[in-house]
């Protein structure tokens, strides 16, 4: 096909076949433990990271990483300040990223356009981003692989890991760093403002399978793959921006798939009676 042959879509779909791996693996994590919206609360951290990469002529990714990372670092420890209050900790942080992102854009300071990173872009890819991209989803997935039973422990039962030892606050900050890297790893193509789908929505799919953890997990892997390889491919031929078509793939495979579990259970009362 034409379109492989472009240096452009090559360099979008190696980053997509890490962004479908990582951002369900580090979502699965997240919906099980109630936390979906802090995806959210640190993607739009990452837009405040990438102007200040911008701002300072550093890799717009290394600045998403690093403030995303202090910024889910910050959620960990207002946590034991606002033990009952896990919203305000998100309107922190919130308030603090989007009240940077907004000042350095506006101050006419800032010689690069931010736009592509809202939106995503497939156009954006550079050699350098596939480089950051591949070292920090190695890092993260070598990460997720040596906590992976204690992450496990901490997502079904903090306060037991606690009991059992587990070093559950030192694993919270790790888990942060991790979900900072699967933002800033996800931003090129993605976006900003719809890149919490790609970390909740293949999960919420695969949750409705209903079977295992491992199963759970490989098969929001499955329909990550499908949901960010459709988006990019078909918003290429239709020339919009790649994230927000991704999303509402993502929203249409769920919905497809919750359909299928409705009409499969009725076809098996019907098989019943």
């Amino acid at each position: 096909m034409e379109i492989f042959s472009y240096s452009f879509m090559q360099n979008a779909i190696f980053v997509s076949v890490f962004i479908s791996i990582l951002c369900p693996c580090i979502g699965i994590f997240l919906v099980l433990r109630r936390y979906s919206m802090i995806g959210d609360t640190l993607s739009h951290a990452s837009l405040a990271g990438v102007t200040i990469g911008l701002l300072t002529g550093q890799n717009p990714i290394l600045g998403a990483f690093i403030f995303t990372s202090i910024c889910g670092a910050l959620i960990e420890f207002l946590r034991s300040y606002f033990k009952k209050h896990t919203d305000l900790i998100l309107s922190i942080v919130l308030s603090l990223s989007v009240g940077t992102a907004i000042t350095i854009i506006s101050s006419g300071k800032l010689h690069a356009n931010a736009d592509s990173f809202m939106f995503g872009s497939i156009l954006t890819v550079s050699r350098l981003d596939m480089i950051m991209i591949l070292i920090l989803s190695a890092i993260s997935v070598l990460t997720l692989i040596l906590l992976y039973h204690q992450m496990i422990y901490i997502a079904y039962d903090e306060e037991a890991a606690k009991v059992a030892g587990v070093r559950v606050r030192l694993i919270n900050y790790v888990f942060s760093i991790l979900v900072a890297s699967a933002i800033s790893v996800s931003i090129r193509i993605v976006g900003v403002l719809v890149l919490s789908s790609m970390i909740s929505l293949p999960v919420a799919t695969a949750l409705q399978l209903e079977k295992g953890f491992k199963t759970t997990l490989i098969f929001s892997i499955i329909f990550s793959v499908v949901d960010i390889m459709l988006g990019l491919f078909i918003s290429y031929y239709l020339n919009v921006a790649p994230g927000g078509f991704t999303a509402l793939v993502s929203v249409a495979v769920l919905v497809s798939v919750l359909l299928g579990k409705k009409l499969y259970g009725s076809v098996r009362a019907a098989r019943s009676r």
